[in-house]
């Protein structure tokens, strides 16, 4: 699913708090009529029943329509057919959002046709389109799976939140990793995520209780080493001075180390990634053993910081090679 399309979000699974009758647990006397235990239709009332109390004995999927829907008349019919075909392990609930929009608007559905699968009473999967019948067979697969398609949901969320974050859509991007945490709480990828997001935004200190949930033996996660290496790098720039100063102290005097040692610190914290390392480089490159190798440790710091992947880490990388073996 697309970063809008979270199966974890805040509004999934609120009902209007009505119940009626639900899914009947009595063997069917037929084919037919095992059809049709498979596959009905729900109101605003009844689908606390319908879905949330059915989805705990086996998955239900939600089909949100309207009659005036194209797509939708392509994909009910698809529908039908691979919930009949799948021989009981998940069960289908039509809803038209015309006549009943509030659990739509609930749920956060802006475009139809709209699929959400819940299991254990919960969303955990949905896409949005009129699919082909291979791809709903690949869906129902899925959430009929021992996890109840828990596992690829998260999945999905984690991927979708990286993607948010390559976008600069931070603040989605934290939403969708609390949203993993909630299914998830001791997930490492969704706990370092949302520490860097939670930096990125400027909150240290939450980025730093995030972190203290990090088992002792996980510290040594990529994304957790990131998030500690830019709260060391946060908490020093906040000791530095005024860029400006540090510019006309460097034109008074080239070889004054420190101000380009601070002005490479307040720089990486602007997000100038390449300028910060020219500094660090040039310091290096006048007297490496300046400050007991200083400049070039705090490269490294950078290096943990930005990721192995970064294209300033790898440049730098390059440049201090060059430096270090030339």
């Amino acid at each position: 699913m697309s970063s809008t399309d979270n199966p974890f979000g805040r509004g999934y699974g609120a009902t209007s708090g009505a119940t009626t009758v639900s899914f009947g647990t009595e063997a069917p006397n037929g084919p037919a009529q095992a059809a049709a235990g498979l596959i009905k239709d729900t109101t605003t009332a009844s689908f606390s029943a319908d879905v949330i109390a059915e989805s705990k004995h086996q998955p239900v999927l939600v089909d949100f329509w309207a009659p005036w829907c194209g797509p939708c008349k392509q994909l009910t019919p698809v529908l039908e057919k691979v919930v009949r075909g799948a021989g009981g392990r998940v069960k289908l609930v039509k809803m038209n959002i015309d006549d009943h929009p509030a659990i739509a608007g609930q749920l956060g559905i802006q475009s139809i046709p709209a699929v959400i699968a819940f299991a254990d009473g919960k969303p955990v999967d949905g896409f949005m389109g009129a699919l082909p019948e291979s791809k709903v067979n690949e869906f129902i697969d899925r959430i009929a799976s021992p996890d109840g398609g828990r596992e690829a949901a998260v999945q999905s969320a984690l991927e979708a939140a990286a993607q948010a974050v390559e976008a600069g859509a931070v603040e989605q991007a934290g939403q969708l990793y609390r949203a993993v945490l909630e299914e998830t709480p001791d997930n490492i990828a969704a706990l370092a995520g949302l520490a860097n997001c939670l930096i990125d935004l400027g909150d240290a200190e939450q980025a730093r209780g995030v972190l203290d949930l990090v088992p002792g033996d996980k510290r040594q996660d990529a994304g957790v080493r990131t998030a500690e290496a830019k709260i060391a790098l946060a908490e020093q720039v906040a000791k530095l001075g005024d860029p400006v100063a540090l510019e006309a102290r460097l034109q008074a005097n080239p070889n004054d180390h420190q101000a380009r040692f601070d002005l490479a610190m307040i720089l990486n914290a602007k997000g100038q990634r390449h300028e910060a390392a020219d500094h660090l480089l040039a310091i290096m490159k006048a007297d490496r053993a300046w400050n007991d190798d200083g400049a070039r440790k705090q490269l490294l710091q950078f290096f943990d910081a930005w990721g192995p992947g970064d294209e300033a880490s790898v440049a730098a990388r390059r440049r201090l090679s060059s430096l270090l073996f030339s």
